[in-house]
């Protein structure tokens, strides 16, 4: 049962996550490092960062089954494995990467489980 709240509250937080993006796409940009050029570059927060999360954390809400919070577990994990391999790679030891990293294993794994 509390693993059930835990599964919803993460898919919750994934899409508040990409409402930010999709609404304040110059602040999710600043927290992410990324620089928007022009108008292009602003779709691309909103869409890739806001609507996109939207939709992975929206979708599990909508159709609940094991697999749809798998999915999204699983999407969690790879990135964050992506993302801690390139800390090192890329030399990005930042505290918002530790953070996005820390946030990424601990929501997948609850989305697994």
């Amino acid at each position: 049962m509390i693993l059930t709240v835990l599964q919803y509250i993460a898919c919750a937080l994934t899409i508040l996550v990409g409402a930010y993006s999709l609404f304040s796409p110059t602040s999710a940009g600043k927290f992410t490092g990324l620089t928007p050029v022009g108008g292009r570059g602003i779709t691309e927060i909103r869409v890739v960062l806001g609507m996109f999360f939207i939709a992975l954390g929206a979708y599990p809400i909508i159709f609940p089954s094991d697999t749809a919070f798998h999915m999204l577990g699983f999407a969690y994990l790879l990135v964050g494995i992506a993302r801690l391999i390139s800390i090192f790679v890329d030399k990005s030891s930042e505290q918002s990467n530790w953070i996005s990293v820390a946030s990424e294993f601990v929501l997948g794994a609850i989305l697994l489980f």
